[in-house]
């Protein structure tokens, strides 16, 4: 039997769901600090294939079978986390689980299918967790208890290189899955650009699929797997992060973490100023915002024609991340959200113990 004050069970999409981590997992060993036991339940059926949907019956028939064993384990805790809908665009199992019921997302969910199941699972909820505040702006003309906690970093494991190559190469670099390419497109005329002006510069592409892109010079261009093994050594040796986006609802519901694991590890950014990248971007000297080609073109020339600007960008990034982003930073917040959810106080003693206590929570909370 557990010692802990408050006993959370967390439902994520999956072990291979990108947001499990920044938002669930990275969490478990900080929340102990504070009295707070953080189990997840996630699912093996991995992520739903877009491109097989013929595979969609199976997999989320699979999926159900797994959370109808897991569900009625939610009544051996304090707090129910349901992280996104478990089974995606659908209301399934969630009303079974035990509340109180905090639904955290970090994703525009309500435009799929009409939206419905995504406002039916939030009036299930006794509040809502966004991951920034155009969504809960959303969310919160469905249930009136809403808060705003950004994906976390661990910047313990993402952090600047000290040994970084002065080869003099360039590396516009890209991290995301394969169905991000399409912003890619969006900017496809401006990396043409920027890669014939800069003929030794790179556009290294981070991704579980090679990208099938055309009109670029075969040697200017490197697609590299993904694995969390290499991921940090590979962002660390970019020049440049990049995220473009579309002005579109989906897009302004991203909660840009790609641009902060750049800025994590000492990297400057040049984004798409949509959204929450806006937002990141007004926090510091961190990168420059692009909204057209031309200023594609013009914030990426200039940054790869001034290494100092970089560095100084680069070290910016990082401080923004340290005070804002970090889950040491951003783990007294979300406990003291799941104890006022289960009706509870944070007890100050485990406050006092927690890593830096007082002044975390000063910060976050108040």
């Amino acid at each position: 039997m557990s010692h802990s004050e408050l006993r959370v069970i967390a439902y994520t999409g999956g072990h291979n769901a990108p947001s499990r981590v920044p938002r669930v997992q990275l969490y478990v060993p900080q929340l102990e600090s504070f009295g707070i036991e953080l189990n997840e339940s996630a699912s093996h059926a991995g992520l739903y294939p877009p491109d097989q949907k013929w595979k969609r019956p199976v997999w989320g028939l699979w999926n159900l079978l797994e959370h109808s064993v897991s569900v009625p384990q939610s009544y051996k805790y304090d707090v129910t986390l349901l992280q996104r809908e478990m089974l995606s665009t659908f209301l399934t199992l969630e009303p079974l689980t035990k509340r109180p019921r905090i639904l955290d997302v970090d994703d525009a969910i309500w435009v799929h299918r009409g939206g419905e199941f995504a406002r039916r699972l939030t009036r299930l909820c006794d509040h809502v967790i966004c991951g920034n505040q155009f969504l809960a702006e959303e969310f919160s003309r469905f249930n009136p208890n809403v808060s705003v906690l950004p994906s976390s970093v661990d910047t313990r494991e993402f952090f600047p290189s000290t040994d970084k190559k002065n080869d003099g190469r360039l590396v516009i670099g890209w991290m995301g899955l394969h169905s991000g390419f399409r912003f890619l497109d969006e900017i496809k005329a401006a990396l043409q650009r920027i890669l014939n002006m800069h003929p030794h510069a790179i556009l290294q592409i981070i991704s579980d699929k090679r990208p099938n892109f055309h009109g670029f010079p075969a040697r200017q261009v490197e697609f590299v797997p993904w694995s969390r093994e290499s991921q940090v050594k590979l962002i660390q040796e970019m020049t440049i992060g990049i995220m473009p986006l579309d002005d579109t609802v989906v897009s302004r519901g991203k909660c840009s973490y790609k641009m902060l694991l750049y800025m994590a590890c000492g990297i400057p950014v040049v984004v798409s100023q949509i959204g929450m990248n806006a937002e990141v971007l007004q926090k510091g000297y961190v990168g420059l915002g692009a909204s057209s080609i031309d200023g594609w073109v013009t914030a990426l020339h200039e940054l790869m024609s001034n290494p100092e600007q970089c560095s100084h960008m680069g070290r910016a990034g990082r401080e923004v991340i340290l005070k804002h982003y970090s889950v040491d930073v951003l783990a007294p917040k979300l406990a003291e959200t799941l104890f006022k959810v289960s009706g509870r106080e944070l007890p100050r003693r485990n406050l006092m113990h927690s890593n830096n206590g007082e002044e975390q929570l000063s910060r976050c909370v108040g």
